[in-house]
């Protein structure tokens, strides 16, 4: 069975894209819709821009939508998903890839999503952090036991596990990381607690987003980062999707179930291939890929 995963924030490069909008008429006629969407010119910023502009939230989520998203349409008939995962971000992409969402509302979610992380990280001074080389449970120990707001946000592969919250939580966190055996607790270079309590102003905003927004059937089903299960129900799917902002990111335990339902074959779309070394450090059994165009 054929598993179509899509990455988060963090896979952007200048220069993404622009393969797909000189090939394809397709990919061309979507870009331009998305500038007519967001109201400036994301793809100057994606196809010459500089790595600071690409970085900025309002830009990159869209940017990483929108290469993912028109990936999936150009290779047309040969995209042919059994099931699909996003990871964070990515389930956007994964929502209008199976046929739930419409290209402009995912992209209109998807800018409003930006937006509101943006205010949020503005609120409060906050981060995330990655810690390797720890079980998990010891890291979600240490976390519950450190004062202030410090969770587990994104259980990326065994060993491998970002928790975010309040600067000064994830500070005194990651030296009681470093002192339980951890190989390497380092702090990341993000604007704020994404998946953590600190989101609950942007996931508020987006739920009410998401709310007014039409959800079809999808026609394969989503394993979604907050159930790590199987979900075909649009009333489920919206559910899950307006808590995911402040919920982690279950990823290692989502791909352990698309393996255990039969996924052999997982298919990165979008940029860079970080999902498919997450992959084979999960589920070393199966097989992983790239989009190859036509």
């Amino acid at each position: 069975m054929n598993a179509y995963i899509f990455p988060g924030q963090g896979a952007q490069f200048v220069g993404m894209g622009l393969d797909l909008y000189e090939k394809y008429p397709l990919a061309q006629e979507l870009f331009e819709i998305a500038n007519e969407i967001l109201g400036f010119s994301i793809t100057d910023i994606m196809f010459e821009g500089t790595p600071e502009a690409l970085k900025e939230t309002k830009v990159t989520q869209p940017a990483i939508f929108l290469h993912s998203v028109i990936l999936s349409k150009v290779i047309g008939e040969t995209f042919t998903p059994d099931m699909v995962a996003g990871h964070s971000l990515g389930e956007f992409s994964a929502l209008v890839a199976n046929g739930t969402l419409n290209f402009e509302d995912g992209l209109g979610l998807v800018s409003k999503r930006a937006m509101a992380m943006q205010k949020a990280c503005e609120l409060q001074p906050s981060t995330m952090a990655a810690v390797l080389g720890l079980e998990d449970g010891i890291v979600e120990r240490i976390c519950e036991e450190t004062e202030g707001i410090v969770v587990a946000a994104n259980y990326n592969c065994p060993g491998q596990l970002v928790i975010s919250g309040e600067v000064e939580a994830i500070g005194k966190a990651c030296e009681k990381l470093k002192e339980a055996g951890a190989r390497r607790a380092l702090v990341l270079p993000v604007g704020g607690a994404f998946h953590s309590p600190l989101m609950e102003p942007a996931r508020e905003e987006l739920a009410s987003a998401i709310e007014n927004t039409a959800f079809a059937k999808p026609n394969c089903p989503i394993y979604q980062n907050v159930t790590t299960t199987a979900v075909t129900h649009s009333y489920e799917i919206k559910k899950n999707l307006m808590a995911q902002l402040t919920a982690p990111v279950k990823w290692t335990q989502s791909i352990q179930n698309m393996a255990n339902d039969g996924a052999t074959m997982f298919t990165e779309v979008g940029p860079g291939n970080v999902l498919q070394g997450l992959v084979r450090k999960i589920v070393p059994s199966v097989e992983t890929t790239a989009v190859l165009l036509p």
